[in-house]
């Protein structure tokens, strides 16, 4: 049976469910999920857990990400990115000066409206189901955190490359659509490329066709620990693994958390250390 994590770079015009599919037919596991959704448009960066692995697509899914995006001003579409309806075409009278001018407010902690076209709910109704209707509702603003956020190269008169790195639910599309009301002149997203996301990164990444190709596609699965090469390892004592395998706590000095493995490698759990005891926050060994 095959369990682990394959990061593949997924391809335009594909959603992430499209990929699990695929990948579920050919590993011939039905446990598969991924962390993070990309829209169609989007490539890059999609960690896919299979098998026993699905158990730490929850802790995947709430890291930061980092993304590649190229913002186009003087245009603004009803889907904020290229693929929607063009709404309405600026003159652009700002260039590489005044777009830095704007980036700080959009650094650190902000608030999204989310677009109308995206799976939030709002009533039990995910709003591109309202949206295709041609219904808009008001949606609330969310939280997000933008970590880092850098310009880059500019492409022609009006595009420029962004480097984001953001907090789960950001969405790129709107960051793109507020900076360009910012500037007067509006904005879209024509392009995202995610680079990184769950600690996995681009060089880590394999293509559909790859998979396919493969004599040995077991061979391209991560382990499952690698999903929490953050935290500090742990090998337990024969008694405490017991104790791990059984859902039971024991005694332990300090505070933390960790990943813990048996006397022999296998590893066993993610684990939590606090007021003297050793407790189960997921395990992962096989029953």
């Amino acid at each position: 049976m095959a369990n682990g994590v394959i990061v593949i770079d997924k391809p335009q015009g594909w959603t992430s469910m499209d990929v699990c599919a695929k990948l579920r037919g050919m590993y011939r596991e039905k446990r598969v999920g991924h962390a993070g959704t990309l829209d169609p448009m989007a490539t890059g960066v999609l960690p896919v857990f299979i098998g026993r692995a699905t158990r730490a697509v929850e802790f995947a899914s709430e890291g930061e990400k980092e993304y590649r995006a190229v913002l186009e001003l003087g245009t603004v579409t009803d889907t904020q990115d290229a693929t929607g309806t063009v709404l309405e075409r600026r003159d652009v009278k700002v260039g590489r000066a005044e777009l830095e001018a704007v980036l700080p407010r959009f650094r650190g902690e902000i608030s999204q409206i989310p677009p109308m076209y995206s799976a939030v709910k709002v009533n039990g109704q995910k709003l591109y189901d309202l949206a295709r209707k041609g219904r808009e509702v008001e949606r609330r603003p969310r939280p997000v955190t933008i970590h880092t956020l850098e310009l880059g190269d500019r492409l022609d008169e009006n595009r420029y490359e962004l480097r984001v790195v953001c907090s789960k639910g950001t969405y790129i599309r709107t960051l793109c659509h507020d900076i360009g009301q910012a500037l007067g002149c509006g904005g879209v997203m024509t392009a995202l490329r995610r680079t990184c996301a769950a600690g996995y990164t681009l060089a880590q990444a394999v293509k559909l066709e790859q998979v396919e190709a493969a004599e040995d596609r077991a061979a391209l699965l991560a382990p499952v620990d690698s999903c929490f090469a953050h935290l500090p390892a742990l090998t337990l004592t024969p008694a405490q693994s017991k104790c791990v395998r059984n859902g039971a706590a024991f005694s332990y000095p300090g505070e933390g958390e960790w990943r813990v493995y048996d006397p022999e490698g296998a590893f066993l759990a993610v684990c939590r250390a606090q007021e003297g005891k050793m407790t189960t926050v997921k395990s992962f060994f096989e029953v």
